[in-house]
């Protein structure tokens, strides 16, 4: 493999990290995804951090695997799988010139420091290209999705979910209240505004537009205002079951990122 030796630590496996793991993986480089011990992805069935309850899952052609170790994700990596790690801090590096990708989408840079690797790549708001990373990779939808910027930073959080179908916030479901969290309905299945997706404390969750259940948080004790749902108004259902145009995008602004820093550092 032609990057065999470059490293590449992507920190969160959801949806948007998804995007970035595919580009890398499929031009051969060695990745590993770190996650929470109980991931917030919304959209599982093509996020990689769904590994960490289901033990392993496909995405597309991607195979994730819940390792327990870096040593046993180095493991993984060499027999071309996805390895998941449960890790809310970034373990040690084992390899010099390692890159760091911070794909946890919190409209801030929680820890992520530009020393963490000798390149570090952020997602979206909260990160500033120069100070806490060497390049931020635009994730509005836009003109400039995707764009690598290796000054400045990306466009502030409107706290406005992008208009998918002609639909915008009407598109999220969050949860109104604190307690368990159980779904009657599943990713792939269309609904009409005002269906029963599940409940929270047996408080009824509904959907407020028609379309097709993109995503779903995984069943657990949630808190108020947590996202915890997406339905898509264009009702196409093998959208559930692929990786977006928006992830392929952001993934391809950290590919074309790790690229030029590697181009950069040739002699």
């Amino acid at each position: 493999m032609l990057f065999a030796k470059h490293l590449i630590v992507v920190r969160g496996g959801g949806d948007l990290g998804t995007g970035a793991v595919a580009r890398l993986h499929r031009a051969g480089f060695p990745v590993i995804v770190l996650e929470l011990e109980r991931p917030l992805t919304i959209r599982r069935t093509v996020s990689v951090s769904t590994a960490v309850t289901a033990g392993d899952c496909r995405v597309e052609d991607l195979e994730a695997v819940h390792v327990e170790s870096i040593e046993e994700a180095i493991e993984a990596t060499a027999a071309g799988r996805i390895p998941v790690l449960v890790s809310p801090f970034l373990p040690n590096l084992p390899e010099v010139g390692s890159v760091l990708v911070d794909a946890r989408l919190a409209k801030r840079n929680i820890d992520t420091t530009i020393n963490d690797a000798e390149l570090v790549v952020g997602l979206g708001p909260g990160f500033t290209a120069g100070e806490d990373c060497h390049a931020v990779v635009e994730t509005m939808r836009g003109p400039h999705l995707g764009r690598v910027l290796w000054t400045g930073a990306a466009a502030d959080n409107t706290g406005i979910p992008g208009a998918i179908g002609g639909e915008s916030a009407s598109r999220v479901v969050r949860s109104a209240r604190s307690g368990p969290l159980v779904w009657t309905a599943e990713i792939g299945e269309v609904v009409a505004a005002g269906d029963a997706l599940g409940s929270i404390d047996g408080a009824p969750i509904q959907s407020r537009i028609d379309g097709v259940v993109r995503g779903l948080l995984a069943e657990g004790i949630v808190s108020p205002g947590l996202k915890i749902a997406d339905v898509d108004p264009r009702a196409d259902r093998s959208a559930c079951f692929e990786i977006s145009d928006k992830s392929l995008a952001v993934g391809g602004g950290v590919l074309e990122a790790v690229l030029a820093w590697m181009n950069s550092a040739t002699p």
